[in-house]
């Protein structure tokens, strides 16, 4: 059986390579229907000798399939922001330790402890909707800051405003994380000038607002807000991980997550770095669903690991994966 520790104590990139190996062979074992789209593509374990030659699941899998690899009772369902009748995304979590472990020692990893900070959540499209799991994080890193002034927003603006100039005044370290759109209705109703505050978009519009590009979002938001980075979260329903950019957009991943691309043309060719691809994420912390997953997005890998993302593909979809989104 594989470890938390294991996972969340990943030292090299050859025990990250040696433990994602191990997922893989235990992922294949117990769940149907990763172990069905191996088999669609001949892939068995004794044939993949590296993480390169890994099959990545089509992020699309989870819409209509409960991708598990545990029989353990679900402890949670988390699912994704979709439009009026659509489907949606549906994460089933056995083991919600293994999803806080992860949130929690990457914020760590990335930025200190959480009690250092006063955390203040601007993110109302979630919070109008059950089963988001960046609502579940966010809301146990409220708890855990231990700090009265910590909490979601919704429409009080003028509140949120007005708290983070006492918590300037008190020079108190704050992290405000918000949905784009929420932050950029703040910005245009309120001009502030912050120090002490670390501003965190979780990206998109919702349909509340016409997209913009991250470069014009960030500019009009540093401005706002008076500071010269504006940090980023990279996440979603299908993971129990999260990355983080402390400005400009590149992404670094925790120690037992990592990102590759894959060939636009050919799904199942994984690029070398600084070329753009399709986004494939590895996520350990996935232990009991699938942590090997094609998403629609696209970027780019730097020599170091991190990564930007550039965009998306349209609904026509991911060539070479269409057959085998049955």
């Amino acid at each position: 059986m594989i470890s938390k520790d294991a996972i969340f104590n990943i030292n090299s990139n050859a025990e990250f390579d040696a433990l994602a190996l191990d997922v893989f062979k235990f992922q294949f074992k117990n769940n149907k229907v990763y172990r069905s789209f191996c088999d669609l593509l001949y892939k068995h374990p004794s044939d993949i000798k590296q993480v390169s030659e890994i099959p990545f699941l089509p992020i699309q899998f989870f819409k209509t399939r409960a991708v598990l690899s545990s029989s353990l009772p679900i402890q949670k369902t988390f699912s994704s922001s979709g439009t009026t009748g659509s489907i949606t995304s549906k994460h089933l979590v056995t083991d919600l330790n293994l999803y806080e472990e992860s949130y929690l020692k990457a914020f760590k990893h990335f930025y200190g402890t959480i009690e250092e900070y006063v955390v203040l959540a601007l993110l109302p499209s979630y919070l109008e909707r059950d089963g988001s799991s960046l609502i579940y994080m966010v809301n146990d890193l409220i708890e855990k800051s231990n700090q009265t002034e910590s909490g979601f927003y919704l429409n009080n603006l003028e509140e949120l405003a007005n708290t983070l100039k006492i918590l300037e005044a008190k020079q108190q370290k704050t992290l405000l994380i918000g949905v784009s759109f929420a932050l950029l209705d703040l910005v245009e109703a309120y001009q502030l000038n912050l120090k002490h505050t670390t501003i965190m978009e979780t990206g998109g519009m919702k349909g509340r607002r016409k997209e913009i590009i991250r470069q014009e979002l960030h500019q009009t938001l540093q401005t706002g807000f008076g500071v010269n980075q504006i940090h980023s979260e990279y996440g979603m329903t299908e993971l129990l991980s999260q990355a983080y950019s402390k400005g400009n957009g590149i992404f670094e991943c925790p120690p037992w997550m990592k990102i590759l691309t894959r060939d636009t043309e050919d799904a199942l060719t994984i690029q070398h770095p600084n070329k753009t691809g399709g986004i494939n994420v590895i996520d350990l912390a996935n232990l009991n669903s699938c942590s090997f997953i094609a998403t629609q997005d696209l970027g780019k890998v730097d020599d170091n690991g991190n990564f930007e993302i550039i965009g998306r593909f349209d609904n026509s979809d991911i060539r070479g994966c269409n057959l085998m989104a049955l």
